[in-house]
């Protein structure tokens, strides 16, 4: 089975073996191979544990039973995180981060990420989220099939190397939270 709820603080280090990961295996060629190679989990983990304890936007994707081999722990293999938005004049909230390891892409876990989170944003009063996208990103197509509109476009500095990046905005936040046949 695979179920989406909120993180614990004993989630940290899986959110963040599932960030580096992710960014691993989408970002070569897109950023510095030396950037990637050095992610460090133990880092993120840091990070990971501080945002779960203070902000609760953060929601994983947890494998177990029979989706895993006979015997084995529940396995966090997704996450999201969200919060009030960061970038002023786009959107009231943000969905920060969005990452779901690639043996377990194309089960919907992505859509039901996202949805997640903007049900968190909206029970806090948010009426509208976005989200930036590295505009090389090969997964972009993902965001227009959940009915995002790409918004704005700005650069953002990795490893002292600019990146361009996309918004992409649901506007009212209800476009994210409602039923569709896309595939996440």
């Amino acid at each position: 089975m695979i179920g989406i709820r909120r993180a614990r603080p004993t989630d940290a280090t899986a959110i963040a073996v599932v960030h580096v990961a992710a960014w691993q295996s989408a970002y070569p060629g897109i950023l510095p191979e030396s950037y990637l190679a050095r992610l460090s989990a133990i880092r993120q983990a840091a990070h990971y544990d501080h945002a779960i304890r203070t902000e609760g936007g953060v929601f994983v994707a947890a494998a177990w039973g029979t989706d895993l081999p006979a015997g084995s722990p529940p396995r966090v293999i997704g996450f999201t995180t969200a919060g009030p938005a960061r970038t002023s004049g786009i959107a009231e909230g943000e969905i920060e981060t969005l990452y779901v390891l690639d043996d377990w892409r194309d089960r919907g876990l992505g859509r039901r990420l996202m949805r997640a989170a903007a049900g968190y944003l909206q029970t806090r009063g948010c009426r509208s989220v976005f989200l930036w996208v590295l505009r090389d990103n090969p997964s972009r197509w993902f965001y227009t099939r959940l009915g995002g509109r790409a918004v704005a476009e700005s650069v953002v500095r990795v490893a002292g190397r600019p990146v361009a990046q996309t918004a992409f905005l649901w506007d009212p936040i209800e476009r994210l939270l409602q039923p569709s046949p896309q595939v996440g």
